[in-house]
C-alpha cells in the first residue's frame, strides 16, 4: 500500500516570538529595542512547514493547547501550510512559548512549557503510514521508531542540546533503527568527545547508514556507509537576519533529496541552499522558502555548476507565494505576504 504521508514529524510545537536587529542582549536593569519582530509556530513545526513548502505531504503529531496561541498555531499549520494534524490532538492548558533573540549572526532563546502528554509508545496519537519520519534522540528508547523502521519508513534523527552537559553515549543507541543522523557540529563533537567536526564524523560513521554533520558557515560534512562516500559541501554565503530553524529547513531539504533518490552531494547542496534562503527572513518555520523562492534565487544567481541540477528539479507549474512571519499573533487574513 502507498504510505499515507511522505513525512511524519512528532514533537512539541512552540509559539515562537522572534526579535531581530539587536545589537546585543540587555544588561540587568536596562532595555534594548529590536528593529524587527515576528511570530509563528516553532519547535517541530519548523521542520513540518519547511517540508510541506517543498511539496512533501507532511503529517504532524503533537498536542496543541486550546488557548489563543494554540489556535493561532493550529490555524497556520493546517489552513495555511496544509499540514495533516490527524495524529495530533488539542489539550486544555497553555501553549509552550519560546522568545528568540537574534543578534551577531546567532540567537539566544528563553522557553517556557511542559512535557507533551505522550503515550507508552512516545507519541501523542497513532503512528501513521509514512515514507519518512523524524525523531530527536533520547536516552530512553521510543518504541514507535523501531516500529516505523520495520515498516520500511526511513527515520531521520537529530539530537537536542544536553543542558546537563553529560552527553551520554547511550543516546546514540537509537541510531540502529534510523536511516540518517543529522547533528550539528557542536552536538557531534560533544557526543563523540572529539575536537573537530571531521573527527566527529569519523566516530559517528556507520552508526546509521548516512551521517550528516552541519557546520554552519563552513558547510556540511557527510558519510554514506553503504557506498563509503564522504563529502564536504560548502555553505551558500548570504547575509543572515535570523538563524532560527535553519537546521530544520536543512533537514527538510535533505529528506526531500533522499526520498527522490538524489545523489548525496546534490541532496546536501539543496539542503544548504534552502537553509541559506531561510536565514534571510525572520521566523523559524515561516522563514522556510517555497519553490518560488528557490526559482527566484536560481534565476538571479551567477551561473554555478554545483546548482545546475535545479533546472531539472524546480517544478514548472506556478508556485504559491509563501507567507513570512508576521509581527503579531494575527489571523491568516491579516498575515504578511511576501
Amino acid at each position: 500500500m502507498t504510505p499515507a504521508l511522505d513525512l511524519f514529524v512528532p514533537g512539541v510545537v512552540y509559539l515562537d516570538i522572534i526579535f531581530t536587529g539587536l545589537e546585543g542582549l540587555p544588561e540587568p536593569g536596562t532595555e534594548v529595542w529590536a528593529s524587527g519582530m515576528g511570530s509563528c509556530p516553532g519547535g517541530i513545526a519548523n521542520l513540518a512547514v519547511a517540508a510541506a513548502r517543498l511539496g512533501l505531504h507532511t503529517g504532524l503529531g503533537t498536542a496543541l493547547a486550546t488557548d489563543a496561541y494554540g489556535d493561532f498555531c493550529a490555524q497556520i499549520l493546517c489552513e495555511q501550510e496544509g499540514i495533516n494534524l490527524d495524529a495530533s490532538r488539542r489539550i486544555d492548558g497553555h501553549s509552550p512559548v519560546t522568545v528568540s533573540l537574534a543578534y551577531d549572526r546567532d540567537r539566544s532563546m528563553i522557553t517556557h512549557g511542559h512535557p507533551l502528554p505522550v503515550g507508552a509508545d512516545g507519541l501523542v496519537g497513532s503512528l501513521p503510514s509514512c515514507r519518512a519520519a523524524s525523531v530527536s534522540l533520547t536516552k530512553d528508547r521510543l518504541p514507535w521508531v523501531r516500529q516505523a523502521s520495520q515498516a520500511g519508513t526511513l527515520v531521520f534523527a537529530d539530537v537536542g542540546w544536553d543542558a546537563s552537559a553529560e552527553w551520554p553515549a547511550e543516546v546514540l543507541d537509537m541510531l540502529e533503527d534510523c536511516h540518517a543522523f543529522v547533528p550539528n557540529a557542536v552536538e557531534a563533537m560533544q557526543y563523540t568527545r572529539t575536537s573537530t567536526p571531521e573527527q566527529a564524523l569519523r566516530r559517528l560513521a556507520g552508526l546509521a547508514p548516512v551521517v550528516v554533520v552541519t557546520c554552519g558557515g563552513d558547510g556540511v560534512l557527510a558519510h554514506d556507509a553503504r557506498t563509503g562516500e564522504t563529502v564536504h559541501v560548502p555553505a551558500v554565503p548570504v547575509p543572515a537576519l535570523d538563524p532560527t530553524g535553519a537546521g530544520d529547513v536543512f533537514t527538510a531539504g535533505f529528506i526531500l533529496g533522499t526520498l527522490r533518490d538524489w545523489p548525496l552531494r546534490q541532496s546536501l547542496a539543496f539542503a544548504n541552499l534552502i537553509a541559506a534562503l531561510s536565514v534571510q527572513h525572520f521566523g523559524g518555520s515561516l522563514s522556510a522558502p517555497g519553490w518560488g523562492d528557490i526559482a527566484d534565487w536560481w534565476r538571479q544567481s551567477a551561473p554555478s555548476e554545483a546548482y545546475s541540477f535545479l533546472d531539472d528539479v524546480i517544478p514548472t507549474v506556478e508556485q504559491r507565494t509563501v507567507r513570512r512571519a508576521g509581527a503579531t499573533i494575527a489571523r491568516l487574513s491579516d498575515a504578511h505576504v511576501s
